[in-house]
């Protein structure tokens, strides 16, 4: 199996100063250490003139995460008018500006907390979009789930580097497109969703790939953005898999070396590759929480 793609129009960069900073300590030894641990940051989301929410985020794209945030959050629409989109670092804010005004103050005052880390949340009527969701018939060959979980496995990323992260990744059959990361994983998904808002990239013929747990808000949000097929190395939640199976998309778990389970929408599922030619999980690349679930 090939590594990740070079035309990967958007990958995790380790290296960048600003992501993670070293730590001095003590191993298992007693030795000194001195490793890279993750950075986190707050980010104030602004629409308009309102004051949203302030997230902890690794700071990278923070464009992306603001766009993704509202337009998950159901306070943006898939057709509304961006005509801004301003970020200080010095003042860590970021403000979008759309051609109609709004005005959420109800909504804030409904939001609840979700399982997701980082202060994660959903307002009351977050599935009032997905009355009118259609995904489409895409297929999933094991061949492609193989090869896609094993490029995005093998590349270099924040999580390889430091750890106290999560990915989302994009991707069209075995091809990862965008790799986004960040220590909430409902940040690296709201990422992801903004990318494809600015870019005007349909989710149709996509897979979307998560570290994370699938749960409702997961199986919710890869919805919204029109994905048929939602793969994790993690498990399921009971309402995951039952919102999975209620709006048709396919839903893979515990995707490892040779094994996966799909609880909605195996119909998808093309099984074409040969299992005596796929590795077993490697302990190098096993995330956190991979032993227990």
């Amino acid at each position: 199996m090939t590594q990740l793609d070079p035309g990967l129009l958007v990958r995790p960069d380790p290296h960048d100063p600003r992501l993670t900073q070293r730590v001095a300590g003590v191993n298992e030894a007693g030795d000194r250490v001195e490793i890279p641990v993750t950075v986190e940051r707050s980010l104030t989301l602004y629409l308009n003139a309102q004051e949203i929410v302030t997230m902890m985020t690794i700071g990278d794209y923070p464009e992306e995460l603001a766009i993704g945030y509202l337009l998950n959050q159901n306070m943006l629409k898939p057709d509304d008018v961006v005509t801004g989109v301003d970020y200080d670092e010095d003042l860590s804010v970021v403000v979008v500006r759309t051609q109609e005004q709004t005005n959420f103050e109800d909504k804030l005052k409904k939001r609840t907390q979700t399982s997701g880390c980082a202060q994660g949340t959903a307002f009351g009527d977050l599935m009032e979009a997905l009355d009118r969701a259609a995904l489409p018939p895409a297929p999933l060959h094991t061949s492609w789930l193989y090869r896609l979980t094993h490029a995005v496995n093998t590349t270099p990323s924040l999580y390889l580097e430091a750890g106290a992260i999560h990915g989302c990744v994009l991707a069209r059959q075995d091809r990862p497109l965008v790799y986004m990361e960040d220590v909430g994983r409902h940040n690296a998904v709201d990422k992801i969703a903004g990318w494809m808002f600015r870019n005007r990239e349909s989710g149709a013929d996509k897979i979307f790939y998560t570290t994370g747990r699938l749960t409702s808000e997961m199986v919710i949000k890869t919805v919204r953005m029109g994905i048929p097929i939602l793969v994790s190395r993690s498990g399921f939640t009971a309402w995951g898999v039952e919102l999975a199976r209620q709006y048709g998309l396919t839903l893979v778990g515990r995707a490892r070396g040779k094994r996966f389970v799909a609880l909605s929408g195996e119909e998808r599922i093309v099984f074409d590759q040969d299992l005596a030619y796929v590795d077993e999980d490697s302990a190098k690349h096993r995330r956190k929480g991979s032993a227990d679930d």
